[in-house]
């Protein structure tokens, strides 16, 4: 008797009815016409078929569209069942034994390598483990600057003037407003510094009122925590320049405006 071949469907271990009726040396169209009965039971009683038997379809050689099941464990279970003799033990020998090998490797995959007793299972899975750990540690490394620029905004909760932003890139006020004056986000009016109008009431900026003298009085625009997070991304996605901190993070060179 040869071994038996398990399929994977829908996350469940199946076996097809073309090979069992090889392996019990019964012709094909007679263990349908028995698992066709068992089907019909079944759908007349509380129990699915479908737990036990799939039924399926497959082209033979000469191009015929020709019916199949596939059987899940307690499918095997039954069909055994009905079977005597030495042809019946050795099938429900067979297929027990690649259900139990099938579900000892499905359980394997989520056990730590010192658990797994099997030496080439274990070494499996230790490759598999170091290279998960390769693969999250890169990922992280490549997740962590932006992380770590959020984190740093996030600590700050007052309002900021340009001149400070501005430091996070290793520039000076005036090149920062240069710079969100060419992406077409701000523009210059009476001496001070407003955002365009779709920008505005999105809680980017705030403002703060500057006593010259006892008659006159100036107010300049401040950026808040949210303000400065639009900034970074703008100048991330438009210009390709990220804070400092991140570049000396990925060892980039500083790009100069």
């Amino acid at each position: 008797m040869s071994d038996l071949t398990l399929v994977t469907k829908d996350g469940r271990f199946l076996v097809d009815s073309r090979e069992v009726a090889m392996m019990v040396d019964k012709q094909h169209k007679n263990l349908i016409r028995d698992i066709s009965r068992y089907c019909k039971i079944l759908a007349g009683s509380n129990l699915s078929p479908q737990d036990y038997f799939i039924e399926s379809y497959y082209t033979d050689k000469q191009g015929k569209v020709r019916p199949h099941y596939y059987l899940t464990k307690i499918g095997c279970d039954m069909v055994a069942n009905k079977m005597t003799g030495q042809k019946g033990v050795l099938f429900t020998a067979a297929y027990t034994k690649k259900f139990q090998e099938m579900e000892n490797q499905l359980q394997s995959r989520h056990q730590p390598s010192y658990m797994i007793d099997d030496p080439k299972e274990r070494a499996r899975k230790w490759i598999e483990e170091y290279e998960e750990k390769e693969r999250l540690e890169i990922e992280n490394q490549e997740l962590k600057p932006k992380a770590t620029y959020t984190d740093h905004v996030l600590q700050t909760k007052s309002l900021m003037s340009a001149t400070d932003i501005a430091k996070d890139y290793g520039w000076g006020a005036p090149t920062l407003n240069k710079v969100l004056s060419e992406l077409g986000i701000q523009y210059k009016q009476g001496g001070s510094w407003h955002l365009y109008y779709k920008f505005q009431n999105k809680g980017y900026t705030g403002s703060k009122t500057h006593i010259i003298d006892e008659e006159t009085s100036k107010r300049h625009m401040y950026w808040t925590q949210k303000g400065r997070m639009f900034i970074y991304n703008a100048l991330k996605e438009e210009k390709g320049i990220v804070p400092i901190m991140e570049r000396e993070r990925d060892g980039n060179q500083l790009k100069l405006i």
